[in-house]
């Protein structure tokens, strides 16, 4: 029997709706996005078929549609304040809603290579998500909320698309006036000579069918939304309450399941008595989902409770522990590089002295893994009704999803319901929950589940940020006018490979796919003239799964660059921002060092001279934008406490500071927290850490005020939800420095002090 969902249906428009979208520029061709012939989506479900292509539509409501999952970062509103300001429509008059799983949604700006490389990067170099001849971005099924690239990628098409309706809305009022004289456009209508309005809606039957042509997007200097702060569109949703999650989805006749895999890396379930899981009050059904179970209940709270019953035999697995990891780094680093790259000009700092001095520095590195610890725990809610899979769960590569769900199922069509994300950092892009999902599904057809993964198993079943090991040395020349600078620089870094594992998962690759530069991120590709420089990339293959977390390889090597920079200004004796801005070859980069510098009141103080607070600074350039952050620690009673931060960035253009300060502020806490807490250790081939107790975040009494700077050099916009992650760890760790005198080389810093 057919179960209608309880969740609301998109109300069934008028015979005027139509959808309108760059498409309609010089007969869809002009962006690549969409041609007539292709099979259009269809964003607002049954009670809607016609479509000319997939942005906007205007019927009873204006519902612009969004092609990029909201997890947090406002993507739901700078998408669609750059179609209402090429519209002509008020903030007021606008609903949004999440775009199907489709090719007219594609990824324009990781196809095309996600940023552009600036002139100081060595020609040749290859972009993170973009490398790999393309691997990745097919893989994803090409529509992909992540790699920061939403907002450049939409920058343009999503412009054009409300531009495109614009034009055709006025062309069909001008022919029923007779004349396009004295028509303009404001709040959702045309308007005539006189002043009268002529709304959108009673337009769009005809708007629907003209030939536009050529389009001109308005200028910068005429922006009525874009470049100020937007009332974001989730927030009351979020503030009230009535935001709808994955974990929130609800169908009538729904059962609810929970899943448990196999606790140990390389093991499969050998044997399962179901029956104690039977004998509890709620408990309906168990099935072996992949290499693991699943408990089916008519709530969640017996699922979890059958699953705590049953007493599974799981093979014999890799009894792996976190000694053999880091001696496995250790031998990687003495064997061949995959990748080798001089990332920088070689030639020495301007003014160099020929009286210098020269001191060796060298040091090694450690980073453990780190898990995504999204808020909301893995989930998706699957229903097979014959042929046809519908899936509710919040996904940032919805095609992926679409495509692994069709396979797991056996279904003939599926479709995807992306709901708001309880957190993403990368940890979404994988499909591991959504083919549990739709296998369970297929065990149960006709009766929609949600499987849920508890908080220990959505932990234990990560896709990791990799462990890591680097080591770095360089000589410092000192002058006798008290100038230093670096040459003869080399680090080595040993990591498990991101980009060949998520190639491997998603498109079952060999691991064999050629050199990855995405390992080397954040130290081949930062804008410091360090003399003879070269960087070398030494892959590791473990059985730990590792994937994309906040910033990927960025993060494991701001760390491992900035922190040796602090040691080669320290070297030298120099104050670290000098050092820095001495060697930095980029203005933007080195304006934003500024920036930050000022906000904060840095000062530079003689080595040895007492001090009762400590300030540290860190850098990096990633995903296009350039981020500057210095940290402010004291000393209270034998525990660091976090007393100051400031940002700067310069991510080109500021379409919304609001939003820009939030991701900067929110992923400068995410680093934080992985510097000072984050680690997950194997041991006998386990996860150790199981919860947040295991594994704690940074919290608002010990977060400190954070200041945002922005600074706006280009005229298109760079990535923001990932590049404040890089520079925490780092400026943290030269802060404490700067403070005890203390350099701590291994993260998590909790593990060498107590934190307030």
């Amino acid at each position: 029997m057919s179960r209608k969902p309880l969740m609301t249906r998109a109300k069934k428009l008028t015979r005027r709706a139509f959808i309108v979208s760059s498409a309609l520029v010089a007969g869809g061709a002009a962006f690549g996005i969409y041609t007539a012939k292709r099979e259009l989506p269809n964003p607002l479900g049954e009670d809607f078929s016609a479509a000319l292509n997939p942005f906007v539509v205007i019927g009873e409501e204006i519902t612009l549609i969004v092609p990029r999952a909201e997890m947090g970062q406002g993507v739901s509103t700078t998408l669609a304040a750059l179609i209402s300001e090429e519209l002509d429509v008020d903030w007021e008059q606008i609903r949004v809603i999440h775009g199907p799983a489709a090719q007219a949604y594609y990824n324009g700006a990781i196809i095309e290579g996600s940023f552009p490389v600036p002139s100081w990067k060595r020609s040749g170099w290859v972009n993170t998500v973009a490398e790999a001849t393309e691997v990745i971005p097919k893989a994803l099924g090409l529509q992909v909320t992540g790699g920061s690239s939403s907002t450049r990628d939409g920058f343009t098409r999503m412009r054009a698309a409300g531009a495109a309706a614009r034009i055709a809305l006025l062309q069909a009022a001008a022919e029923r006036e007779g004349s396009p004289d004295g028509l303009t456009t404001r709040g959702g209508a045309v308007i005539r000579a006189d002043g009268t309005a002529l709304p959108y809606a009673d337009l769009a039957e005809r708007a629907a069918q003209m030939d536009i042509g050529e389009i001109t997007l308005r200028p910068a200097r005429d922006w009525r939304l874009l470049g100020r702060s937007l009332p974001r569109t989730d927030m009351v949703a979020k503030v009230t309450g009535t935001a709808r999650f994955g974990l929130d989805t609800r169908l009538e006749g729904m059962r609810f399941a929970t899943l448990r895999q196999p606790p140990e890396f390389g093991t499969t379930l050998e044997d399962l008595d179901p029956a104690p899981a039977l004998a509890i009050s709620g408990v309906e059904a168990v099935h072996r989902i992949g290499d693991g179970f699943a408990v089916v209940a008519a709530h969640t709270w017996a699922a979890l409770q059958g699953a705590e019953a049953l007493s599974p035999v799981w093979t014999k697995g890799k009894a792996l522990d976190d000694e053999q990891i880091w001696a496995a780094l250790e031998t990687a680093l003495d064997g061949s590089a995959n990748l080798t790259v001089t990332p920088s000009t070689a030639e020495p700092v301007a003014g160099q002295a020929p009286d210098a001095a020269a001191t060796s520095v060298s040091a090694d590195y450690r980073l453990p893994y780190l898990a995504h610890a999204t808020m909301e725990p893995m989930n998706a809610t699957a229903w097979l009704q014959g042929d046809r899979l519908e899936i509710w769960a919040g996904v940032q590569g919805p095609m992926r999803a679409q495509a692994v769900a069709k396979t797991a199922s056996g279904a003939r069509e599926v479709r995807i319901h992306t709901t708001y994300l309880g957190g993403g950092f990368g940890r979404r892009i994988e499909t591991d929950y959504v083919r549990a999902a739709a296998e369970l599904a297929a065990k149960m057809p006709e009766v929609p589940v949600q499987l849920m993964w508890s908080r220990e198993e959505d932990m234990t079943q990560d896709a990791y940020r990799p462990a890591a090991l680097a080591r770095a040395s360089a000589t410092v020349m000192r002058a006798s006018d008290g100038t230093a600078h670096a040459t003869e620089t080399s680090i080595q870094l040993a990591a498990q490979s991101v980009t060949r594992a998520a190639a491997g998962r998603m498109l079952g690759l060999p691991l064999g796919i050629g050199p990855d530069h995405a390992h080397l991120d954040g130290i081949a590709n930062q804008p410091y003239a360090l003399g003879d420089f070269s960087v070398s990339g030494y892959l590791v293959d473990l059985p730990v799964p590792v994937g994309f977390w906040r910033s990927v390889g960025h993060s494991i090597g701001a760390f491992v660059m900035e922190s040796f920079i602090d040691e080669l200004a320290a070297a030298g004796g120099v104050d670290p921002l000098a050092f820095r801005l001495a060697h930095m070859v980029d203005p933007a980069s080195k304006a934003v060092l500024e920036a930050c510098a000022a906000r904060f009141g840095w000062a530079t103080r003689a080595q040895g001279a007492p001090k009762t607070k400590g300030q540290g600074v860190a850098f990096c350039h990633s995903f296009g934008t350039p981020v500057a952050q210095m940290i402010e620690v004291e000393n209270r009673d034998g525990r660091i406490a976090l007393t100051r931060a400031v940002i700067a960035c310069d991510p080109g253009i500021a379409l919304d500071p609001s939003i820009i300060e939030a991701q900067m502020s929110g992923a400068m806490i995410y680093g934080l927290s992985a510097a000072i807490h984050g680690a997950i250790t194997l041991q006998g081939g386990s996860v150790v850490e199981q919860n947040f107790p295991d594994y704690e975040a940074v919290r608002m009494e010990s977060c400190p005020p954070i200041e945002v700077e922005i600074l706006t050099s280009r005229d298109t916009p760079q990535g923001v939800g990932e590049p404040g992650t890089p520079p925490a760890a780092p400026a943290l760790a030269n802060a404490i420095f700067d403070l005890t005198g203390q350099r701590f080389r291994s993260l998590p810093l909790s593990q060498h002090l107590d934190f307030l």
